[in-house]
């Protein structure tokens, strides 16, 4: 046995939980993957413990490095994603998985050598079916580094937990998340109709039967940020597509602060359009937003060139993730 015996050991003995599937939807990871499952495979858990990768159609390295990887390791198992869609890996992984509790890691992150351990006795402890921690975006290249430091501030990201932390408690949802596979299961796993917002969508699903989504700060998974404005953007825009998509499938989940940023850019354009067209006093509103940003970017700027880069990144986030949440097609999926 490695380590001091903690909560999570002694439960193990008494035969709660125990066993943990670490599930991952891979594509196009090539750059990423072998960091992160070294970190999986290095964790300090005293149990037994599997990592599920679910291939889809990369077009690098990713699926080459992966097979290397399995081959080398028994605890990695490889399975067919032919969509490539997260929801429809996560679901593969899980269906393969052995153990009562399900880790959900992405390919472009990586966990702290203790990660599953602390989420095993957390699950124990707070009885909750889903716990999960803080998404601790970190940089390599300074685009990288800015991104990374927008995404940990309340001015980037509004009030989220998982992003900026806070105390450990009930949360509407969590980054990733450590699941009790019955109660995923009896929800019916993750929805796959949904190409973004998963994880929120299906925490709201755990929720409304009955079960508690835990935050813990303590929890920390490295996520690396996109790396240059044109990914940065996409991926904005379809986090801003999918959660309208499931404000509109479940009926009550809005979250006032999910309509920050679609008013903000509905103010802006108005600004400017009369702005332009009536007076120049109605570029008020887009020039105080503006204003925020450039400042903000100069407190929070960790260096010269991220305080430069800052303002066109958190405008980004912002009007874009707006857009896509306006621009969000009624019929993206089915309603219920």
């Amino acid at each position: 046995m490695r380590g001091n015996a903690t909560v999570g050991d002694m439960n193990q003995v008494s035969g709660e939980l125990t066993g943990i599937s670490v599930v991952l939807p891979i594509l196009n990871e090539e750059r990423h993957l072998s960091e992160t499952i070294s970190a999986i495979l290095a964790q300090n858990y005293v149990g037994d413990f599997e990592v599920i990768l679910a291939l889809g159609p990369s077009n690098d390295r990713t699926n080459e490095i992966a097979k290397a990887i399995a081959a080398n390791d028994s605890r990695v198992i490889l399975v067919d994603n032919p969509t490539g869609r997260t929801a429809n890996g996560l679901n593969a992984a899980i269906a393969k998985a052995r153990f009562p509790v399900i880790s959900r890691i992405d390919g472009h992150a990586e966990i702290s050598q203790s990660y599953l351990s602390q989420a095993h006795e957390l699950l124990v402890k707070t009885k909750a079916v889903n716990v999960g921690g803080i998404m601790a975006a970190v940089g390599k290249t300074r685009f990288e580094k800015a991104v990374a430091t927008a995404m940990r501030s309340p001015l980037g990201v509004g009030s989220s937990r998982f992003h900026t932390g806070g105390e450990a408690g009930p949360a509407d949802t969590v980054y990733l998340g450590n699941f009790r596979k019955s109660e995923l299961l009896a929800v019916g796993g993750y929805d796959e109709r949904y190409t973004r917002a998963q994880d929120w969508e299906l925490n709201f699903r755990l929720r409304k039967a009955g079960g508690i989504i835990w935050f813990d700060p303590s929890l920390v998974v490295t996520y690396r940020p996109r790396s240059t404005f044109r990914a940065l953007a996409k991926q904005y825009f379809q986090y801003g597509t999918w959660r309208r998509a499931v404000s509109r499938n479940h009926k009550g989940s809005v979250n006032f602060r999910y309509l920050a940023p679609p008013t903000a850019l509905v103010i802006n354009m108005i600004s400017i359009i009369l702005g332009v067209s009536v007076t120049p006093i109605f570029l008020i509103p887009v020039s105080i937003y503006l204003a925020s940003i450039i400042l903000g970017s100069f407190i929070i700027g960790k260096s010269v060139l991220e305080k430069l880069l800052l303002p066109a990144i958190l405008a980004t986030m912002h009007m874009v993730w707006g857009a896509g949440y306006l621009f969000s097609p009624k019929g993206l999926i089915a309603e219920e």
